[in-house]
């Protein structure tokens, strides 16, 4: 690949489901992608989340919570929002950047709900796995995404 894609996974606060996607995205396909996250706000990473990443073999320690008028001068091909509440206050981005809404549960909202730490971390692994079989299917599911968010705004 001549270029790599710039991609951006955009959330709430940073810390956690976009920091995610970074991290297995860096892990499986650093090839393709120049990979970034940032939130609508930044509320530094979630220690559930380095957790259960560490757990997998990927270290996201040395990832810093960033807000996303601090990437606004990156020219990205491609925005992820992994959640409603980032879509729903996506900032206008320049250029080229099309936005892909792919959204996953929040995993402090589901430990919230549980009991027992155990409990609380496995709320955080479902979507940590669900995140990893989104980014497994990247790059050659974008067109497919785009349709389907297509199909979903014109019904």
């Amino acid at each position: 690949m001549d270029k790599k894609i710039k991609l951006l996974f955009l959330c709430t606060g940073n810390s956690c489901r976009s920091q995610m996607a970074e991290g297995w995205t860096r892990a499986l396909k650093n090839d393709f992608f120049d990979v970034y996250s940032a939130g609508v706000e930044a509320r530094g990473l979630n220690p559930h989340a380095v957790k259960v990443m560490q757990e997998v073999g990927i270290d996201i320690t040395e990832h810093e919570s960033q807000h996303i008028n601090d990437l606004l001068h990156i020219d990205f091909d491609f925005v992820v929002t992994v959640c409603d509440n980032a879509q729903q206050i996506c900032p206008v981005f320049p250029a080229n950047a099309t936005i892909i809404s792919r959204y996953f549960d929040d995993p402090p909202k589901l430990a919230a709900l549980v009991e027992g730490e155990q409990r609380k971390l496995n709320c955080y692994r479902v979507v940590r796995d669900q995140i990893k079989e989104f980014v497994e299917t990247l790059p050659e599911s974008i067109p497919l995404l785009l349709e389907e968010q297509e199909e979903v705004a014109t019904n």
